[in-house]
């Protein structure tokens, strides 16, 4: 019986490292958001309500660690926030992140067409099945709705894109708005650096500093301080992003829960255009073999999606 609980325990911790891989590589791919795939998965209310209850108190219980006793209350405080969940859950999206960036690129580049189809039947289906847990019958949920449809259409914005030169207060600040991918479905973190044009530059962080521990173990250690000091200035941003979002986020669910999840759920559906756009601009005309590049592509989106939501059990909204 131990061992069958052990094994479950198991089971279910790979299953949130797996959602975190998820999340990390949809974040990595501009027009998509790691937050719409937290929220598909399940996981996005636990992981807001986790990144909140890090709050002072837990951080302060932290300072008696060199007693029994202090070790003992830091251990309850931190297992109460649910520390444990969102050390597997970033251990899957950094993971991803770093090892299917190249990949995912590769994909947007090379194969624009049937990438940015695929990723619209999964925004798409995500949005109508998620629709379904909640209500838009007041005047002050439709005006939600439509507010978070016109920012996120505003923010795809195709045009917004391009490129800037790099400084520290630059990327300090790119790392606190793109996070809000993690916190905002519908909100591309990888889109915003496009349009503060520093994704080219950021993306190419992973490998800049896994070249510079290659060279710095050959006895040239000035390339990886190069590559950690812009990935601290970008990670320092992205965690003031990602908690201050966090707040507000969970702030607005206890407050107004039905007009927040509809304004969320909006963001999905405004974020369409840039798939959208993607696929039109890929595509050389309307060609029976474009409609398939196309349409298989965004079908096998709407699939998995379906699939998901009809066999997986977990998922609480």
């Amino acid at each position: 019986m131990e061992r069958m609980s052990r094994a479950s325990a198991l089971r279910a911790w790979l299953a949130v490292y797996l959602k975190g891989a998820c999340m990390g590589a949809a974040d990595t791919v501009p027009g998509v958001s790691g937050g719409t795939i937290a929220f598909l998965l399940g996981v996005y209310e636990r992981l807001i309500t986790a990144l909140t209850a890090l709050g002072p108190e837990t951080i302060r219980s932290l300072g008696a660690v060199h007693t029994p006793e202090g070790r003992t209350e830091a251990t309850r405080a931190l297992l109460e926030a649910d520390l444990p969940f969102l050390l597997v859950l970033g251990a899957g999206v950094l993971s991803a992140a770093a090892t299917i960036a190249t990949a995912m690129n590769l994909a947007v580049t090379r194969y624009p067409a049937p990438t940015y189809a695929f990723f619209f039947g999964l925004i798409a289906a995500s949005a109508v099945v998620l629709f379904r847990y909640v209500s838009v019958r007041t005047p002050q949920r439709v005006l939600a709705g439509l507010s978070g449809f016109v920012l996120a259409f505003v923010l795809t914005d195709p045009s917004l894109a391009g490129t800037r030169a790099t400084t520290a207060p630059l990327l300090f600040l790119a790392g606190a708005i793109a996070v809000s991918a993690m916190v905002l479905p519908g909100v591309s973190g990888a889109f915003l650096l496009l349009v503060l044009g520093q994704y080219e530059y950021v993306s190419g962080i992973p490998r800049a500093v896994v070249d510079g521990v290659i060279r710095a173990a050959a006895g040239t250690p000035g390339p990886l301080v190069d590559a950690l000091v812009p990935l601290f200035v970008f990670c320092s941003g992205a965690l003031v992003g990602l908690f201050s979002v966090a707040y507000a986020v969970r702030a607005a669910l206890a407050r107004y829960r039905q007009r927040t999840l509809v304004f969320l759920l909006s963001l999905m559906i405004g974020a369409l255009r840039l798939p959208i756009n993607e696929v039109r601009n890929a595509l050389p005309d309307a060609s029976p073999r474009s409609a398939a590049l196309a349409g298989v592509p965004a079908a096998l989106g709407i699939a998995a999606v379906l699939l998901l939501d009809r066999y997986t059990d977990d998922l609480e909204y």
